[in-house]
């Protein structure tokens, strides 16, 4: 081997190491004097003055946000739940009203000035309250880590008798001299008798007394920040050192007889991250845990004897527990309900007050306080005497079960192919389980919300026909597109009908935990070498037969299919057959997909003319001519128009126009503006030649199935490309497509 192929030295990668750590540690600024934090409040005073609240509000601005366009109206997104410090993993998919919902409390803690409410997410159990949670919780481990998250607490040091020149208490002479330091925060650890840390992470600007600390702050942000509505915490303007450290700031300025300067010598600023592993500012309070706070004398500590008498003599306590080390953070109470009303009645004074009172002292603190609740345990505390004492300190956020089949379909995605390992996942796998998920979620509608004239439209909708007006906004086939549009208008309406009910939509259903076992029992079925969606039906059939354990499947069965469960099974597998269908129709068809949006763009083109009465520009002559009034009604009728063309010629314009006024500048985009009549045009080309496409599918089963030698020539190359279409273009394996195709021919083509 070559000398240049050698590999390096143990010693060259630890002294690399070393470099780039102390790089790190020197770049992030990890320790520093008082006067160098001083002079970094001067520099930035907006981020170096916020308060926990402020600090969650900054962590969700940095990671920036955008506006989803959903059927139901246009939400903001917020990107910090795309956990894009994971590349994804463990994202929250959807929920955008809940991120809404607790980004505008939150903003409203920094305008009262500190955090005076729980924030209580409550819904079904699986409906990602804890994933909400979890993403906030590590967006926030992520932003502490960068230059523009740095957080900041401090401890005392107190440097050893060897190397002092008189100061405080310590004896005898020699060594070097630390009077002429103006800092003990760079002392090296021999050089240090010792260190008192402080486990609330007090902000360092606490240890500028508070007359002064209020022209302090008043002076830096001056006139500029404060139009900028930047909003001082309570906890900063009128809070207080820990008790420890007030002890220790009393008797070292008392030592010091009064010399402030003298006092802050001692104080080093260290740089501190938000950690859930090591419960620094985000800590998980379980059901299970009773107490969230402690406190013991350290004072007696035998390795604290090292401290100046001054010191020794004053009572020092050290706290713990569960809301300390959220401190400058957040806490968050899992399923905080579970537990017994007794343990959670000190946080009416705590969340009120922002201070928890201890044996001996009482703790002022900067936490935001959020738990999570499923609607059971809600309810019954709803009906306790203490519920309207909770009541006012408590921000409710409902956290429903997800409606939109593409999110649902995104979760099992990443779950199933977890599950899977490496085989191969057949397509729509996952997608049968959510639409099956979704449909389980429904709830009917209530017509007499709505206009009389879409009373009998909606009073009809099918659990599936919501879940596709949520998803995609596709209205029923057989509207009148009249009536089409009224109910289009009408869905953000649909989606939030339920809102102010007990059993609103998305409460009750299949949630993912349940799925979750349907997923596990098809990824490890061994009916087929793949993961097969027609597997995931068997499974949720089976679950539909155990009503005994899943208090969703006992509902009463409603008018429309609502709630019947079994019934919806049937429903998804008929979908899963048109996706199949389609995809299979066009991979043997005659005609490219696109063809039918070139022509439903030349219909639309010979519209705009005729209604205009301008003409129209042959492409193939590049002649003027007369608007094709043939072309028109022959793809009218295709599309089975009832009433006066010129109506219907005058709607599509109107929506095209409508459409445009929401994406100004951009070219209208057919497939997205009129998706349900490209469908229809679709379906009807393949109606027509539909004797044509069955021996195609025919023969890509002959091929499938191993008898490819009784196809001619012609036959077997159109079914070898049929084939690699359904391979490369939507993931068949041979052997998934050999399966669901011949399913569908049998079911189809028979």
């Amino acid at each position: 081997m070559a000398d240049s192929d050698q590999p390096p030295a143990v010693s060259e990668l630890l002294r690399g190491l070393g470099d780039s750590v102390r790089d790190d540690f020197t770049r992030n600024r990890r320790v520093m004097s008082f006067a160098e934090y001083l002079e970094l409040v001067c520099s930035d005073p907006t981020r170096q003055m916020r308060s926990a609240a402020q600090y969650i509000v900054d962590a969700f601005d940095h990671f920036g946000s955008s506006q989803v366009k959903y059927p139901w109206g246009e939400v903001r997104h917020f990107h910090m739940f795309d956990a894009p410090w994971a590349n994804g993993e463990d994202r929250l998919f959807g929920q955008e009203h809940v991120q809404n919902a607790v980004y505008r409390v939150m903003r409203s803690f920094v305008q009262d000035g500190r955090p005076n409410k729980l924030i209580l997410l409550h819904g079904p159990n699986g409906s990602a309250k804890s994933t909400f949670i979890r993403c906030l919780g590590r967006g926030m481990e992520h932003y502490s880590t960068l230059d523009e998250g740095a957080l900041y607490r401090f401890s005392w040091i107190f440097p050893a008798t060897k190397s002092t020149k008189g100061g405080i208490g310590f004896g005898g002479a020699g060594g070097v001299a630390t009077d002429a330091l103006d800092s003990f925060a760079y002392l090296a650890d021999d050089q240090i008798d010792a260190r008192l840390g402080d486990e609330l992470r007090d902000h360092p600007l606490l240890l500028v007394p508070v007359d002064d600390r209020w022209r302090l702050i008043d002076q830096l942000l001056g006139p500029s920040i404060k139009s900028q509505a930047f909003n001082v915490s309570d906890y900063l303007r009128q809070g207080s050192l820990s008790p420890k450290n007030r002890a220790i700031y009393d008797a070292l300025l008392a030592s010091y007889q009064g010399n402030y300067v003298q006092v802050l010598r001692h104080v080093r600023i260290e740089r501190f991250e938000i950690s859930h592993r090591y419960r620094t500012g985000w800590v998980t309070v379980e059901p299970q845990l009773s107490v969230d706070a402690t406190e013991r004398q350290v004072t007696a500590d035998r390795t604290l004897g090292a401290l100046p008498p001054s010191l020794q003599s004053v009572s020092l306590h050290e706290f713990g527990g569960e809301v300390v080390g959220a401190n400058r953070g957040m806490i968050e109470f899992d399923d905080l309900l579970k537990r017994p009303l007794e343990h959670y009645k000190y946080l009416l004074t705590t969340v009120e007050r922002a201070a928890l009172s201890m044996t001996s002292a009482t703790l002022f603190l900067d936490v935001t306080f959020i738990g999570s609740s499923n609607d059971i345990h809600l309810a019954a505390f709803r009906e306790i005497p203490d519920f309207q004492s909770f009541k006012g300190r408590i921000e409710l956020v409902r956290v429903p079960l997800l409606l939109d089949v593409r999110h649902e379909e995104q979760l099992y995605q990443a779950r199933i192919k977890e599950a899977a390992g490496r085989r191969h996942i057949a397509p729509h796998t996952a997608w049968v389980a959510a639409l099956w998920a979704v449909l389980s979620r429904m709830r009917k509608p209530q017509i007499e919300r709505f206009p009389s004239t879409l009373a009998e439209v909606i009073g009809k909708l099918s659990p599936l026909d919501k879940a596709e007006l949520y998803s995609t906004g596709q209205v029923p086939d057989d509207l009148a597109p009249d009536r089409a549009r009224e109910l289009a208008a009408q869905v953000k309406e649909l989606w939030h009908e339920s809102d102010t009910y007990p059993i609103y939509e998305g409460r009750v259903g299949a949630s993912p935990r349940e799925m979750q076992t349907v997923l596990l029992g098809a990824a490890g079925s061994t009916r087929y070498d793949y993961v097969s969606p027609l597997v995931v039906l068997d499974e949720i059939v089976e679950l539909c037969k155990q009503t005994s354990l899943y208090e969703f499947l006992r509902q009463d069965v409603q008018p429309g299919g609502y709630h019947d469960h079994k019934k919806l099974a049937d429903v998804v597998r008929g979908r899963l057959f048109d996706k199949i269908d389609d995809e299979v129709r066009a991979a043997v068809g005659l005609v490219e997909e696109s063809e039918y949006g070139r022509v439903f763009e030349r219909y639309v083109s010979h519209v705009m003319h005729a209604i205009k009465k301008e003409k129209v520009r042959n492409p193939q002559t590049g002649r003027m001519e007369e608007p094709d009034e043939g072309l028109m009604k022959d793809v009218e009728r295709t599309l089975e128009i009832t009433g006066r063309a010129d109506d219907f010629r005058h709607s599509l314009i109107s929506k095209i126009g409508a459409w445009s006024l929401d994406h100004r500048g951009q070219k209208p985009v057919m497939s997205d503006i009129f998706s349900d009549l490209l469908r229809k045009l679709r379906d009807a080309y393949f109606e027509k030649h539909k004797k044509t496409i069955a021996k195609g599918i025919t023969d890509l089963v002959m091929l499938l199935s191993g008898n490819e030698g009784s196809l001619s020539i012609e036959s077997r190359t159109r079914a070898e490309t049929a084939l690699d279409t359904l391979i490369t273009k939507h993931g068949y394996s041979r052997e998934s497509a050999r399966d669901l195709v011949g399913t569908l021919a049998t079911l189809r083509y028979r």
